[in-house]
């Protein structure tokens, strides 16, 4: 069942209960009331009879009886019976003794001065009258014909207001309904019309103020999400395959080249290290692509144990030195360290080692006197780690975009790099519930800041 049918059928529901409810509850009232208006004309007519047998001295039983067969304002069915106070009849109506009257109404009704109770059709009052002359108990019953056709006429009356009620609600619920929902169907058409061709389309928000509303700037925020999702992986596919196709060519050139004629040993071992140097760039960048695929997913398993940020800050500075020796870093601490606790990070060591290295490496390499500052300190639940150079710097224009895959600054595009490094860093940082954060000014140098939580 669809959500319009679904909601037709609620509301529906909810109005048949309530209008059920308040159509019982005047049936019940009217019921009720007819009941009590019969008994107390019962009431009534069982008193004025009791009082013209007992006070009027010229009126006998006889001629009571009389009166009442001629009576044009008797009830339907009407029955009086008297018994006197030794509980003999002295008076009735009922000739064909439909009533069952016993010893123990006629007892109760002196006990209790009035008792109401029905018999088959009859409704029946008993009541205890104490005349001039005498105590008598005496039996009214009748039959409320035009009371109970009234009840039947108004059952019928409720019966036709609830259905044609019902058959209403219904048509205008679903009217209703399909207005309410023709928002929520226009965005599914929407949605279905968008693909990996148009997701530049973005869904109509209406008001911009209500529930749908919100739905579908929900829905413009993700298909953003997705459009750039789509956009950096086509353009890794093309910067990846263009990256690795550079040195499998120059391996494939050089190689062809070695095969055309014969060469001297030297020749073949300058070639040689050519090739190697090629392998070698080739295998940087095929590691640095899958640790990137890996750190793309938000895989928290990678994140299990507590790191030592000094030891990794020490063993990477020894690992970059032993690439390039003309390479220096200077490792500082601020006053925040003042416990080992303070240096620990919840993270993986190898993955941390590489972001490190990465930031030591660009801040030798773009920097003349190839040296960079490593600055370690602690506020009360963060560790911080600023690499600080004084190389040639980062444009403001560019700073946005240093963090995307393959992206270099114009300033360094002739010297060797894939514009890996540093989209890997941001990776690497966000998986370990940390900031990257960068400032830098042209020919004046950059600065580095990576913060972490502190493991507790």
């Amino acid at each position: 069942m669809d959500i319009r049918k679904r909601l037709t059928t609620q509301f529906l529901g909810i109005v048949a209960f309530l209008l059920l409810i308040s159509l019982l509850a005047i049936y019940i009232s009217f019921a009720q009331g007819r009941k009590e208006e019969f008994y107390d004309r019962l009431e009534r007519k069982a008193k004025m009879v009791a009082q013209m047998l007992i006070d009027i001295e010229e009126i006998d039983s006889d001629l009571l009886l009389k009166i009442e067969r001629n009576n044009p304002v008797n009830l339907a069915n009407e029955k009086i019976v008297i018994f006197n106070y030794e509980n003999e009849k002295i008076y009735s109506t009922d000739e064909d003794n439909s009533l069952q009257i016993n010893e123990e109404h006629i007892r109760q009704v002196r006990l209790l001065e009035e008792i109401r109770f029905r018999q088959n059709n009859h409704e029946i009052v008993g009541q205890f009258y104490t005349g001039q002359f005498d105590r008598i108990v005496i039996f009214a019953a009748a039959t409320d014909i035009f009371g109970f056709q009234k009840l039947k006429r108004l059952r019928s009356i409720m019966l036709i207001v609830f259905v044609s009620s019902l058959i209403f609600v219904y048509i205008s619920g679903y009217i209703y309904a399909i207005k309410a929902l023709s928002p929520i169907s226009s965005m599914v058409n929407q949605v279905n019309s968008i693909g990996e061709n148009n997701l530049n389309t973005r869904l109509d928000q209406g008001n911009e103020k209500d529930e749908i509303a919100h739905l579908a700037k929900t829905f413009n925020s993700m298909l953003e999400r997705l459009e750039l999702a789509f956009k950096v992986q086509k353009n890794f596919i093309a910067n990846a395959s263009h990256e690795l196709r550079t040195p499998l060519t120059i391996i494939t050139g050089q190689l062809e080249v070695v095969l055309m004629n014969a060469r001297s040993n030297e020749e073949y071992k300058s070639i040689l290290h050519l090739v190697l140097d090629e392998i070698k760039n080739l295998n940087s960048l095929s590691n640095k692509l899958l640790l990137l695929a890996q750190t793309s997913i938000d895989n928290r398993d990678l994140i299990s144990s507590a790191v030592r940020v000094d030891d990794v800050l020490w063993k990477c500075r020894k690992e970059l030195q032993a690439r390039d020796t003309n390479y220096s870093v200077d490792i500082s601490f601020g006053e925040g360290i003042d416990d080992d606790s303070k240096m620990l990070v919840q993270g993986n060591e190898i993955l941390l080692k590489t972001a490190i290295i990465n930031l030591m490496d660009n801040a030798c390499k773009y920097t003349t006197s190839h040296h960079a500052d490593v600055f370690l300190d602690a506020s009360p639940d963060q560790l911080i780690l600023k690499f600080t150079d004084n190389g040639i710097g980062i444009s403001e224009k560019e700073l946005p975009m240093i963090f995307q895959p393959f992206y270099r600054s114009k300033n360094v595009l002739n010297s060797e790099g894939h514009g890996v490094g540093l989209s890997l860093v941001e990776k690497i940082v966000s998986l370990h519930n940390g900031t990257v954060s960068v400032k830098s000014v042209l020919t004046e140098g950059t600065v580095f800041t990576l913060l972490f939580p502190i493991y507790k």
